[in-house]
């Protein structure tokens, strides 16, 4: 019986035509998104010349509103706006491919106006702007427009991408645009980079912010944002053109020194089997510092090496990478190198490592989710006392882990948590607390093995008691 209630397409298809038009008609006439998107559906089935103009009129409207639109309304209007990127894509580009190319412009020049009146904190509207900018490859392959008209319009673009729309412009039209599209935008922020930003003097100057040093006027960040602009664009050109040499020449000498950035420049040079100079730039970065692992610049340096067929150094810095930040991902690539059964004795090695590194809860995070649940819980009883119960991220979902197996283990991971949200009266913590609680008192009938030290459920619940008995928020929740 279940199974015919349960809505899905093949169970709505039993309620017949009808009875579905009058359902629709329902939630249409409360519902003006609902109604918006029958409207197109409609269009599409009776007058599909007309869907053009049907969308062309939605853009217009959206782009004259003013109201602002909390977080809560954003997902609706992220809805409406996904509905129109959708029929752009697979209705109007099937029957005409340049005017839905023209719409999808019309649709990202929206973004502006509308994230500009949106409390967008999750993203959601800007998401639908980023895949409809990523829609524009498919739909100007169809089009095939004018390059030259095309590096135009991507210019006049990228100059406008206040909130991140056009990130990927250029990655997607380069195929399009073509080299000789390429070369036109290339001369076109050449040529703007050239051009000076107008400076007021006196008091036309506008200050917009005040900084460490003083006064930040309006003309200097328009500056700065102008080189940033051209900066990433000529990056991004030479990136689709091939040429390396154009993309190492935007950073100056002190730039290729930080460690991110010789990563992408070695990445660069061996996309085009410059190895040698790729294990030059990585080995010019000013790596280390501060004392962190910089996985993009460690990760970059293991693929020169191995392009170099420099293995064994590669080997070396995989092993290096997973000692000093427990890195997971790079201990697997590690043992997958090694030959069969060394790979055991060195996976051994490296747990026996974790287990005796002096931050108990970074290898406890490590041991969960290697899995090494047994070494886990032996780190957690030999070293309970060391467990700092505010770190909830990592001993939560190890006793959880650990729970069925090692129930020992698992509570005194629940008991730090505990004792720490009691200690220090974090009241908002108490609901969890009680569940943590709880979940001790299903564990004790489970615990066969007990240390001196371990007090029992019933033990614990008096020292709780006598410690923090006044803390009614607790208890009344235990209750």
């Amino acid at each position: 019986m279940a199974s015919k209630t349960k809505v899905n397409q093949d169970n709505l298809e039993t309620l017949g035509a009808r009875q579905l038009a009058e359902l629709l008609m329902d939630l249409a006439g409360s519902n003006a998104a609902v109604k918006r998107r029958l409207r197109l559906e409609l269009t599409v089935t009776a007058a599909p010349k007309s869907l053009v103009s049907e969308v062309g009129k939605r853009l217009g409207q959206i782009g004259r509103a003013r109201t602002f639109v909390d977080r809560r309304s954003c997902r609706g209007i992220a809805a409406d706006l996904e509905t129109l990127r959708r029929t752009i894509v697979d209705k109007a580009a099937k029957s005409e491919p340049t005017e839905a190319l023209e719409l999808m412009w019309r649709f990202l020049d929206l973004a502006e106006s509308v994230q500009a009146r949106c409390d967008d904190s999750d993203g959601v509207v800007g998401d639908v702007f980023c895949m409809a900018c990523r829609d524009l490859g498919p739909l100007a392959r169809a089009a095939q427009p004018d390059p030259i008209a095309l590096a135009n319009r991507m210019f006049a673009a990228i100059n406008e991408n206040r909130y991140g729309q056009y990130d990927d412009l250029i990655e997607v039209l380069a195929p399009v645009v073509g080299e000789k599209g390429l070369d036109i935008l290339k001369a076109q922020f050449i040529e703007f980079s050239r051009a000076p930003v107008e400076k007021p003097t006196g008091d036309k100057r506008r200050i917009v912010g005040w900084g460490m040093s003083g006064p930040m006027y309006e003309d200097e960040l328009e500056a700065r944002h102008r080189r940033t602009i051209v900066h990433r664009a000529l990056q991004e050109i030479a990136e689709a053109q091939g040429d390396v040499d154009a993309f190492i020449a935007q950073y100056d000498e002190q730039a290729v020194r930080r460690p991110g950035i010789a990563a992408d420049i070695a990445r660069q040079l061996l996309r085009v089997g410059r190895a040698t100079e790729a294990l030059q730039a990585i080995e010019a970065a000013e790596h280390g510092r501060d004392g962190r692992v910089d996985f993009d610049w460690e990760n970059a340096r293991i693929a020169t090496l191995e392009a170099l067929g420099r293995g064994d150094e590669a080997q070396a810095a995989r092993w290096s990478c997973f000692e000093r930040a427990f890195s997971s991902e790079h201990l697997r690539a590690y043992l997958e190198r090694l030959p069969d059964f060394e790979d055991v004795e060195a996976e051994e090695r490296a747990l026996t490592h974790v287990e005796r590194s002096k931050n108990v809860l970074q290898a406890l995070e490590f041991l969960v989710s290697w899995p090494a649940l047994d070494r886990a819980a032996r780190l957690i009883t030999q070293r309970a006392g060391e467990l700092d119960g505010d770190v909830y991220e990592v001993l939560s979902p190890a006793a959880d882990a650990l729970a069925a197996k090692y129930p020992l283990a698992a509570t005194m991971a629940l008991r730090a948590m505990i004792d720490f949200t009691l200690a220090k009266a974090r009241s908002g913590r108490y609901r969890h607390a009680a569940r943590h609680f709880m979940e001790c008192a299903s564990l004790a009938s489970s615990i066969t093995e007990r240390g001196d030290a371990f007090e029992t459920h019933g033990a614990y619940a008096l020292r709780l008691k006598a410690e923090h008995g006044r803390k009614s928020g607790f208890w009344n929740l235990i209750s």
